[in-house]
């Protein structure tokens, strides 16, 4: 099978870059002869993913962290169509976050991702896949493997991939800048549309659009998600006081904040997520796999069994 490693050098500290030959050695012994070709600006992944489906490779490898593998997954895809649906995806997790493998009950490292990789169980599973607004006011379109939200957490995602701290914390970036910034986040006024179940305006903390189960870092926030039912987890989080506001951060790590009263959860195959006038000037930040594209008027709706993932 013609492969293709797509490694990001900069990942989990730029260990990855230095570890790459390595890295590259050990992924041939379980995968066979493999191209390699490494990234070196941002959205880079994804055209070289792009050209490599056009090109025939049956096989991308994502190498690096969450951001990494969002970039490779989206490569797959153009105008909302898979290049080469029989192309397979796989990934050697590296980085600082590991939110998509741990859905899949993939331990952190190499070795654990090698295995899987040799074990060779193919699954198709569900790709979402989302418009929004781009910095520069223009329409965007995004796909995600894991998780899209906005509200309180792409806001959290802007200040973590801006921070310092990130070399440092690790995953624990996305914990702490969370907690500092529940005292500075204003919630926001957003009309939500969820299939034909739900259309409210909600004051809204967080909203997260799931196909994976867990984001910033380990927190659990879809707990009942499967990444192949075709249906995405709507995870609703309204505004909620201070005291409140913190025990739900603390359940997210475990998913039992799906109980609390301020949590609406739906199933729902498009969301449709609007600022209303109380919001003009506020701008509402999306983040995907940890990555920020842009923010709302937002539409995501769920591509099932779109993407082949070797797991």
């Amino acid at each position: 099978m013609k492969t293709l490693a797509v490694i990001n050098p900069r990942s989990a500290g730029g260990k990855t870059g230095r570890d790459a030959q390595t890295i590259a050695e050990r992924l041939a012994e379980v995968a066979g002869p493999i191209t390699v070709a490494l990234t070196n600006a941002p959205m880079d992944a994804t055209r070289i993913t792009t050209h490599a489906l056009r090109d025939g490779y049956e096989r991308v490898v994502a190498v690096g962290g969450d951001g990494t593998i969002n970039e490779v997954v989206n490569g797959f895809f153009h105008n909302g169509q898979a290049i080469n649906p029989e192309a397979e995806f796989a990934l050697l997790n590296l980085g600082t976050g590991g939110d998509f493998r741990k859905t899949f009950d993939i331990e952190a490292g190499l070795d654990a991702s090698l295995e899987r990789i040799a074990e060779g169980r193919v699954r198709r599973i569900d790709v979402g896949r989302f418009t929004f607004v781009t910095p520069e006011g223009k329409t965007g379109s995004r796909h995600f493997a894991n998780i899209a939200s906005f509200g309180l957490s792409g806001h959290v995602v802007e200040r973590a991939n801006r921070s310092k701290l990130k070399r440092v914390l690790g995953g624990f970036v996305y914990t702490w800048v969370s907690l500092t910034s529940l005292f500075g986040y204003n919630a926001k006024p957003v009309r939500l549309k969820v299939d034909n179940v739900f259309d409210e305006v909600v004051l809204l903390s967080t909203c997260a659009v799931c196909n994976g189960q867990f984001f910033g870092g380990g927190m659990r926030v879809a707990p009942d998600a499967a990444p192949d039912d075709g249906l995405l987890d709507v995870i609703i989080m309204q505004d909620a006081p201070m005291r409140d506001a913190l025990k739900s951060l603390a359940d997210i790590k475990t998913g039992a904040h799906v109980n609390n009263p301020n949590v609406k959860v739906f199933r729902a195959k498009s969301v449709i997520a609007t600022p209303v006038e109380a919001t003009a000037g506020a701008p509402v930040y999306i983040e995907a796999d940890g990555e920020g594209p842009g923010i709302l008027p937002a539409m995501f709706e769920v591509l099932p069994k779109a993407l082949k993932f070797r797991a």
